[in-house]
């Protein structure tokens, strides 16, 4: 297999390389997120393995040479494929300075897939991306899908309806976007997970929006906001990146409601597979203790089944540096870079 760089009008047309992949894209190794991690810091290199288009986020680490995170990549859909890619990245990598890569492929978690990356010599990792999320298939038709639903979900949306909850698709200005990440701030805290900051999200929602494939959603009841929604269609997938809702729940199933519309924005878009984008792990969807339970809860109520990726795992390019790079480097580096930025490195 040949691992080359990307020319400038592969560059110029990343999209459509990346959407052209075995596994048909992912909009997290699409130009527009490039773009987000460039202004982070992040360097942009553009990789071919044969046809497949994979982007590459580069950072230099001193005393140890280049870190290398693919986000969602490969974009490959078997162990075999991956396999094929492996090696020769790894020469490909040390040729230009880098001691790790980071692969983070969305093959599914199995003790075999598992076993698999251990032959190929990765070394599996913390996460950086949700491993657990629930997709939903809407390639037919949509009556059909919510009568397929779980009774619950289906209810919250008709109890929504009947109560007068509205959904509008509004612009990303700069008035809605800082609503949206007011609600976002507050469902954050309650659910204790982490966000960064205001002009990061601005700059995230406006982006995607000029590029026509990111749109704004806001759930209202009685004249106020209760919910707000982003989603995002890149090729025939879509994804729930970002969603939120005021604390005191003054309207059932508003956010049911929000997401119904989500869905049918996304399905006009030509999406077929909805990532509702992060739950507990299987292992745990029914554990009420888990600080993610509720939010699980109410992505579970469209589909009841939860997949598992495997998360992310390390390709060691230089030995000694990688092992350095595990047992101190990393956490320095993080959390330098925290005090430092005030956001997560990766």
């Amino acid at each position: 297999m040949n691992i080359r760089f990307a020319t400038d009008q592969e560059i110029a047309d990343w999209d459509q390389q990346v959407i052209k992949n075995p596994d048909n894209g992912n909009f997290l190794q699409g130009q527009q997120f490039a773009l987000q991690k460039q202004r982070e810091g992040w360097r942009l290199r553009y990789l071919f393995a044969d046809t497949t288009a994979i982007l590459v986020l580069e950072r230099t680490v001193f005393g140890l040479g280049n870190v290398w995170y693919l986000p969602k990549g490969p974009d490959i859909q078997t162990v075999e494929q991956l396999g094929e890619i492996v090696a020769p990245l790894r020469d490909f990598a040390k040729q230009n300075g880098v001691f790790v890569v980071k692969l983070e492929p969305e093959l599914v978690k199995t003790e075999v897939n598992d076993q698999a990356l251990h032959g190929l010599g990765l070394v599996s990792v913390a996460q950086v991306q949700p491993a657990a999320t629930v997709i939903l298939d809407i390639k037919g038709d949509l009556e059909a899908f919510i009568t397929a639903m779980p009774q619950k979900g289906r209810y919250a949306i008709r109890r929504a309806e009947r109560d007068g909850v509205t959904v509008k698709r509004v612009e990303a200005t700069p008035e809605n976007c800082k609503v949206m990440f007011d609600l976002l701030t507050l469902t954050a805290e309650d659910s204790a997970f982490g966000i960064r900051n205001y002009d990061y999200y601005l700059k995230w929602w406006q982006g995607y929006e000029k590029a026509g494939q990111g749109q704004l959603f806001f759930a209202y009841f009685d004249n106020e906001v209760v919910a707000g929604a982003y989603a995002i269609v890149y090729g025939n997938k879509s994804t729930y990146k970002d969603g939120a809702s005021i604390r005191k729940r003054t309207a059932y199933g508003a956010s049911h409601l929000l997401q119904w519309h989500v869905i049918q924005w996304v399905k006009e878009r030509g999406s077929v597979s909805h990532d509702l984008c992060g739950t507990p792990p299987p292992s745990q969807v029914d554990n009420k203790d888990h600080r993610f339970y509720g939010i699980g809860l109410f992505k579970r109520s469209f589909n009841p089944e939860v997949t598992e990726y495997i998360g992310v795992y390390e390709l060691p390019v230089k030995p000694l540096q990688h092992r350095i790079w595990r047992q101190i480097g990393e956490k320095v580096v993080r959390k330098v870079h925290a005090l430092r930025r005030y956001e997560n490195y990766y």
